[in-house]
């Protein structure tokens, strides 16, 4: 058993071996150890190994999958090797080879490798979230991309210069990427595979025949780039699948300059499918989805994450939203229906990639069987928008394969496909037949038992049945010699601690009869359940369709009912270089606010050609970054498709979007703060065009106050005069309001903010002008930082703007500050004039106003004083 498992290790390629022992997958050696520290098993030990115990540990096969999910999240590979044969035919292969039965080893082999790129199973999925593998080849200097989520086949081909390589990775978000070996563009994580599988004519040859055609032209014209990695990606799915393909529907050509391009770090600041901690809660995707369906999340993330660019395109997803938005009650009643209907999409591409289950087969039926009824629903609406009326086909025409189904399968069919019972009554009359059959051989079983009772005397005895025995006869210990006399007609079998079993002639005859029947019922199911997958294999494509037609439609259902409940607008799309806002809100700030009854402050952003960058001071926590976010999340939002959180807007087509807001320590990569920044900052700089939106906060702030305000001036000017394109820019450099007076398209404003009695008021609210002060003590004492530190910051503040005003030079005086201990020490010339107040105070002489209007007084003075 041990040479089998090496020979099978050493074909799992690095990946934990799963080798199936009767009901268990184990795990050996190293695997054991690190599969056990994963899964926090127990690691155990089974016979030696070059005189060392074998570590071991194991998962029931029946609870296998939540182990699987647990070891791809954590980073692993699996491959699984099955049982092949049974004990009876490696006992025969046994006899046949001239080996002893006695060692017949039941002969196994991977079947499969299980990683994250190749998930089908709805354990393993999340269901609203997409589930990428992608593969990438290099053709004479252009990197083309394949990528598929193969729980539904969707695949996409498309190409890209080296460096947009990392943005467009951005965009896929593939859990799997897979390279040419050797290849030094991939990701670090990339997976290898030899670099003759990314072949582009092997790519074409196989996608032809996948697709049963002569030609690719009618699916797009693919570049060499495209199919050299189309080659790769089926090479991989093959060697994962064991030669078993998943679903891969025809591919779909994506064009350059079909999407507006954000990079990794503008996804990663403006926290569009995941927050800051990795998790989904304070997203955008959390703010804004309220689709009903896994399809229509996983769409809306796609839409989130590719930005439209064409026009009408947008204009057509804007229409269908207004139409469901115009109608709440129609709207209600279509998201009731969409609810109900299984995820189709998810459930063919386990049946095509033969991981299906009779459960799949049912929601298959299900979910065409009810997108037809909800077509003839929205058929009967008035005035249907352009994009429905393309939906809608593609909604019905699967009568005879739902007919089909209808008629084959149980109502609710279970998720065993092995144990039978899916198959309904009356679709095979030999089925029923065979049923009928076992089930009076069961009855007849009945009848015996109760006739060895009477003929007995034994009331205790029962026909029993398991799976090593099979049926049997048990009576109590006590009971037992009298079934052992010769003459009693029945033939002992087994003694147990507290009983007796024991067979008939006539048992024997029934339980054959059982066996023989039920096995030719479980043969006969399973032959129609391959004859259904295969009917619904034929109709794949058409399935898909209907299934991405119900999910187009969920996404807009949902940000109609979201427009609805937070009073969303429907913008309006320009071509020119304009980003008209009245007040706009940021959906995920504005969402978290509501939880605590709290308003959210909207503002107003209006660029265009003649006021194209706004420099934006104020106060840290004052809502600068919030503001900047929020606008740059609207324009993503309006080419989504999708109503926006604002009174109106008018949104100029976006190219690129980029967001340098906010930064930290990228140690693993050896960069710190700044670096991240500059890296950023180098990237905006050398990729933005003149229709590119461009939010940025605080540049240089990592550096030295000179080296930070020339960086920042620079950026400014290049942005404006170079880039020309539409950006917000907030900082606490005062002295880049100087330039107003030489850049034409810059304006001023800032965020208001005010103090009131030593404390200060954050209003939250944009207004012109260049920002009066920083008001940075007041943030530190806001934030609890001890008041005599921030007294010390204030003397050092006064020498700092004295030195300045008088010389030039910021530091200038520094040098006569004493230090901090002393700057605080008791001054014979100072006194505590409140304390020496207080310490007067006759209490007797005086009245209750007296009193409260002293205490007034003094309260008064001690905030001054703190101030």
């Amino acid at each position: 058993m041990m040479e089998q498992f090496l020979a099978l290790k050493r074909e799992a390629e690095g990946c934990l071996l799963f080798y199936r022992m009767g009901d268990f997958f184990e795990l050996f050696f190293d695997d054991a150890k690190d599969a056990a520290g994963v899964l926090d098993i127990a690691l155990t030990t089974r016979g030696e190994h070059g005189g060392e115990p074998v570590p071991m540990c194991g998962v029931p096969v029946h609870s296998a999958e939540g182990y699987l999910a647990r070891l791809i999240k954590a980073g692993r590979r699996v491959a699984i090797a099955e049982q092949v044969e049974t004990p009876d035919e490696a006992k025969a292969r046994a006899k046949r080879e001239g080996t002893p039965v006695s060692k017949a080893l039941v002969k196994r082999d991977i079947v499969r490798f299980v990683t994250a790129g190749t998930l089908t199973e709805e354990a393993l999925l999340e269901p609203r979230r997409a589930n990428m593998l992608a593969a990438l080849a290099e053709v004479r200097g252009t990197i083309g991309i394949a990528s598929c989520d193969i729980s539904t086949g969707a695949t996409v081909l498309e190409e890209c210069t080296p460096d947009m390589l990392g943005a467009v990775l951005a965009r896929i978000g593939a859990s799997e990427v897979v390279v040419p070996e050797g290849w030094e563009h991939g990701p670090e994580d990339a997976g290898e595979m030899a670099r003759s599988h990314f072949a582009s004519d092997e790519g074409e040859a196989r996608l032809k025949t996948i697709h049963g055609v002569a030609t690719l032209d009618g699916f797009g014209s693919f570049t060499r780039a495209m199919l050299a990695a189309a080659g790769g990606l089926i090479a991989y799915l093959d060697h994962v699948g064991r030669g078993n393909l998943p679903l891969l529907l025809p591919p779909a050509l994506r064009e350059s300059g079909q999407a507006m391009l954000m990079d990794e770090a503008t996804r990663s600041s403006l926290e569009i499918l995941a927050a800051q901690n990795g998790g989904r809660d304070g997203s955008l995707i959390a703010a804004t989805d309220r689709c009903v369906t896994g399809a229509g999340a996983r769409l809306l993330a796609e839409d989130l994450s590719s930005p439209l660019l064409d026009r009408s395109a947008i204009e057509a997803r804007l229409a269908l939203v207004h139409w469901l938005h115009a109608d709440p009650l129609s709207r209600a009643d279509l998201r009731e229906a969409l609810r109900a209907i299984p995820d189709i999409g998810r459930a063919l591409g386990r049946l095509v990639a033969g991981r299906g289950t009779p459960r799949d087969l049912g929601q298959v039926r299900d979910g065409l069987r009810d997108a037809r009824q909800l077509r003839a629903k929205l058929e009967s609406l008035p005035d249907t928008p352009a994009l429905l009326a393309e939906l809608l086909p593609q909604m019905g025409g699967h009568g005879a394969l739902v007919d089909l189904l209808e008629r084959a399968l149980v109502p609710s069919p279970p998720t065993e496909r092995h144990s039978g019972g899916f198959i309904a009554q009356g679709y095979d009359a030999s089925l029923d037949e065979l049923r009928e059959t076992s089930g009076n051989a069961r009855k007849a079983i009945a009848a015996m038992e109760a006739r060895y009772r009477d003929e007995t005397g034994i009331a205790s005895l029962k026909i029993k049945h398991n799976g090593v025995l099979g049926y049997f006869i048990e009576v109590p210990a006590k009971h037992g010699d009298r079934l052992m006399e010769p003459d009693s007609g029945f033939t002992h079998r087994q003694t147990m601690a507290g009983a007796v079993r024991f067979n008939s002639v006539a048992l024997h005859e029934e339980a054959s009869r059982i066996t023989e029947a039920g096995g030719h019922a479980l043969a006969a199911e399973e032959a129609h359940f391959e004859e259904l997958v295969g009917e619904i294999c034929n109709s794949a494509a058409a399935i898909a369709a209907t299934a991405a037609a119900l999910a187009r439609i969920d996404v807009s259902a949902g940000q109609a009912e979201r427009a609805a409940e937070g009073g969303w607008c429907r913008p309006e799309i320009d071509e020119g270089a304009v980003l008209d806002i009245r007040a706009g809100r940021h959906p995920v700030v504005e969402a978290a606010l509501a939880k605590t009854d709290d308003r959210f402050v909207a503002n107003d952003c209006s660029l265009d050609p003649d006021d194209r960058l706004w420099l934006i001071g104020g106060p840290n926590m004052g809502g600068k970054s919030t503001f900047l976010r929020q606008n740059a999340l609207i324009v993503l939002m309006a080419q989504a498709g999708g109503f926006v959180p604002a009174d109106s807007a008018r949104i100029g087509l976006v190219d690129r979007l980029f967001s340098r807001v906010g930064a930290s320590d990228n140690l693993a990569r050896g960069r710190s703060t700044f670096m991240v920044e500059m890296v950023e900052t180098a990237a905006i700089l050398s990729q933005a065009s003149e229709r590119s939106f461009v939010i940025l906060d605080e540049v240089g702030r990592g550096t030295s106050t000179y080296d930070g305000l020339a960086l920042a001036w620079a950026v400014v000017e290049a942005v404006h005069s170079q880039i020309a394109c539409r950006c917000l820019f907030a900082t606490h450099y005062h002295e880049l309001a100087r330039l107003a007076d030489s850049c034409e398209a810059l304006s001023l404003h800032h965020v208001r903010a005010r103090e009131w009695k030593g404390d200060l008021v954050l209003l939250h609210e944009l207004s012109e002008g260049a920002a009066d002060q920083s008001y940075g003590l007041a943030v530190a004492r806001l934030a609890g930082v001890p008041q005599p530190v921030v007294k010390r910051a204030k003397q050092v503040l006064d020498k700092l703007e004295k030195g300045r005003a008088e010389t030039g030079g910021i530091a200038a005086g520094l040098g006569e500050l004493p230090l901090f201990a002393a700057a605080f020490a008791p001054d014979e010339e100072e006194k505590d004039s409140l304390a020496e107040r207080i310490a007067a105070i006759e209490l007797d002489a005086l009245s209750p106003r007296d009193a409260l209007d002293l205490l007034y007084e003094l309260s008064a003075e001690a905030k001054a004083t703190k101030s």
